[in-house]
């Protein structure tokens, strides 16, 4: 299958480093051109979401959807695109995979290159587990993970696993991203007014 090369702007939201990425064509995770990204950041009229008692952040990737609940019940659906190998759970720092598990809000970055974020808690005690396991991450660095999930912080961001994994906004056409979850401008702006840190995510495959 023939691959084109793009240029892209990374999911990495603090930094603001320049990627170059082969995508596969033929499908859905070919990258955008970098000015349809700055076109897709252009903000739109959002809608505020009601009070939430208990919101819960589920991202189903196979069906490109973020479902957002309160409780048991659904308030919202979202379309989104994921990293640019998104298939299979991450498991390392520049696969391109966006992860799998149970994770929490752990911080809002209103100053994101990608409009507005929110800091997804990976890697996790499991991904940690693995990460000792497989010889990826040294055992200070476990520790270091788990005493931060334990406590709800931030786990550490620049291990082998990878980290900086943010729901966040630039649009949702495509799978573009380094391994986060990307929505279009107008719907990240309601889950980043409407939801506090600490926020469960859960994203299935």
């Amino acid at each position: 299958m023939k691959k084109a090369v793009l240029i892209s702007i990374g999911c990495v939201s603090l930094f603001g480093v320049i990627y170059i990425i082969t995508a596969q064509s033929g499908d859905r995770r070919i990258l955008p051109s970098p000015e349809k990204i700055i076109d897709s950041m252009q903000e739109k009229n959002s809608r505020p979401l009601p009070t939430l008692k208990n919101p819960l952040i589920v991202v189903k990737k196979k069906e490109r959807k973020l479902h957002l609940y309160d409780e048991a019940k659904l308030v919202k659906t979202y379309d989104i695109g994921l990293g640019f190998a998104p298939f299979g759970d991450k498991e390392r720092q520049g696969d391109g995979k966006t992860p799998e598990g149970e994770f929490y809000i752990f911080t809002k970055n209103p100053k994101s290159n990608y409009y507005l974020s929110l800091g997804v808690s990976y890697p996790s005690i499991d991904d940690a587990a693995r990460g000792l396991r497989e010889k990826i991450i040294s055992k200070k660095e476990h520790d270091a993970i788990v005493k931060a999930i334990n406590e709800k912080k931030t786990p550490l961001q620049n291990t082998k696993l990878g980290g900086e994994i943010y729901i966040h906004g630039g649009g949702a056409a495509n799978d573009w991203t380094l391994g986060c979850v990307a929505l279009a401008n107008e719907d990240i702006k309601e889950l980043f007014n409407g939801l506090t840190v600490g926020t469960n995510v859960k994203i299935e495959p």
